[in-house]
C-alpha cells in the first residue's frame, strides 16, 4: 500500500533518498538546492513561502515526491496569476493560500513529479487534489514541469504555456565562430561589435566552478546580485551562506562568470550546470555598454561550445535575446482550481492565452537571426 506524507522541511528526508527519485540532470530539484534554500534563509513565511513537500512511500521506501509550498502570494513564481487572485477578491473569495509544486525563484523547466513511473506520478497528483480539498485551499499549481510529465495530468488540470528564449547547439558548431557563421550578416556583425567593445575596454573573464571559487569570488557575485535587485527595487532572496552552500554541495554544477577590469571584478553571472544544459540565473555589474550581453550570453555560449553542452537557458523573458541566438521555446504549467465555476471560467481564459502565446511565438520565429 502506498502512503502519503506531507513534510514541512526537506531535512526530514536524507539527501540520498530524495536524489534517487531523479536522474541528476537538473540541479534545481536536487536535495542540495532545495534544502539549501530552506537552511540558509532564502525562504521566509513573511515572503509567502512555507515548505509543504509531498512524499509517497511504500513501507520504508520513498517512491515519489513533489517539492511543494503553501503560498500566501505569487512572489518568486514566474507564472503570473495576479489576475486570478484579483478575480477571486472581486467575488469575495480567498485565492490565498494556494499550494505550489515548483522550485522557488527558478523559472527553469524540469521534473516536478519525482517518481519512477507514471502510475506513481498520478498518485502524487491525486494526493495534491485531496490536500487542496481537505485543507480548503483555492488551488494547486505545478510550474515549469517537463514535457514528459504532460500526459499524467488529466483534463481538470488547466494548461498554461509561455515562451522563453533558449540557445540550442546545432550540428557542426565547434566554437563561437561556427555559431556566428550560422547567423545572417546583420546579427553577426552586431555581436562582433558588442564583443569588441568589451575587449577594447580591457575587460577579461574568469570562469570558476564552485570548487574553484574563493570566498572573495562568492562575495563579489553576491554583491552583484544584491545590486541588481536594489536597482529594480526588489527584495533579494538568496543569501551569501546559500551561495557558499552551493559551492560546497554542487561543486562542479555551480559556475560563475566574473568580468574583470584592472584585475578587479566589475560584473558577474551565476549559472548552474545540468546534464547537458547550462542554466543562467543571476547577473549584476557595472553599467557598461555590452557588458550584460557578454557576461550573461556570449560567455555562456562559449562555455557550452567548449564543454560539449547542448542547451543554454539564460532565464525568463527578454526579446533582446532573440537577436543573440536564443530562440523561442514553449514552457508550461498546470493548475487545479477547486471552485467549479472558477475552473470553467479560467479554462476559457487559458484557451485564449494559449492562442495568444502561439501567435506571439510564430511572430518571433519569423525574426530568427539565423540564415535559412
Amino acid at each position: 500500500m502506498a502512503q502519503i506524507r506531507w513534510l514541512d522541511t526537506l531535512q526530514d528526508i536524507p539527501a540520498g533518498r530524495w536524489d534517487a527519485l531523479h536522474d541528476h540532470g537538473n540541479p534545481f530539484v536536487s536535495h542540495a538546492f532545495l534544502g539549501g534554500l530552506e537552511q540558509h534563509g532564502c525562504l521566509r513565511r513573511e515572503w509567502g513561502w512555507q515548505p509543504r513537500h509531498l512524499t509517497l512511500w511504500r513501507g520504508d521506501e520513498l517512491v515519489g515526491a513533489v517539492p511543494g509550498y503553501l503560498k500566501e502570494n505569487s512572489h518568486g513564481e514566474f507564472v503570473f496569476d495576479h489576475a486570478w487572485a484579483n478575480a477571486y477578491a472581486r467575488h469575495g473569495l480567498d485565492y490565498f493560500p494556494k499550494w505550489l509544486g515548483a522550485v522557488p525563484y527558478s523559472p527553469v523547466t524540469g521534473p516536478r513529479l519525482l517518481a519512477r513511473d507514471d502510475a506513481d506520478r498520478r498518485l502524487l497528483l491525486q494526493a495534491v487534489v485531496e490536500h487542496v480539498r481537505d485543507a480548503g485551499l483555492s488551488s494547486a499549481h505545478v510550474n515549469f514541469h517537463s514535457g514528459a510529465e504532460d500526459e499524467v495530468f488529466d483534463a481538470d488540470w488547466l494548461r498554461r504555456v509561455d515562451v522563453q528564449f533558449q540557445w540550442q547547439r546545432q550540428p557542426g558548431w565547434r566554437d563561437f565562430d561556427d555559431f556566428l557563421g550560422a547567423m545572417d550578416h546583420k546579427r553577426r556583425k552586431n555581436i562582433r561589435q558588442e564583443r569588441a567593445k568589451i575587449s577594447r575596454a580591457g575587460i577579461g573573464f574568469r570562469i570558476v566552478h564552485g570548487d574553484e571559487a574563493s570566498d572573495d569570488d562568492l562575495r563579489a557575485m553576491h554583491g552583484f546580485y544584491l545590486r541588481t535587485f536594489a536597482e529594480y527595487g526588489n527584495a533579494p532572496a538568496l543569501t551569501l551562506p546559500f551561495l557558499r552552500h552551493l559551492a560546497n554541495a554542487l561543486p562542479r554544477q555551480l559556475v560563475l562568470f566574473l568580468a574583470l577590469q584592472d584585475d578587479e571584478p566589475i560584473a558577474g553571472a551565476l549559472c548552474l550546470r545540468g546534464g547537458d544544459t547550462l542554466y543562467g540565473r543571476y547577473w549584476g555589474g557595472a553599467a557598461l555598454p555590452g557588458l550584460h550581453f557578454e557576461t550573461c550570453y556570449y560567455q555562456g555560449i562559449d562555455y557550452c561550445l567548449r564543454e560539449g553542452l547542448q542547451r543554454f537557458e539564460p532565464g525568463a523573458q527578454g526579446e533582446h535575446k532573440l537577436a543573440r541566438g536564443f530562440l523561442p521555446v514553449e514552457v508550461r504549467s498546470r493548475h487545479w482550481i477547486a471552485d467549479p465555476a472558477f475552473r470553467q471560467a479560467l479554462a476559457e481564459w487559458c484557451d485564449r492565452e494559449r492562442r495568444d502565446v502561439a501567435r506571439y511565438a510564430g511572430q518571433l520565429a519569423a525574426h530568427s537571426p539565423f540564415k535559412p
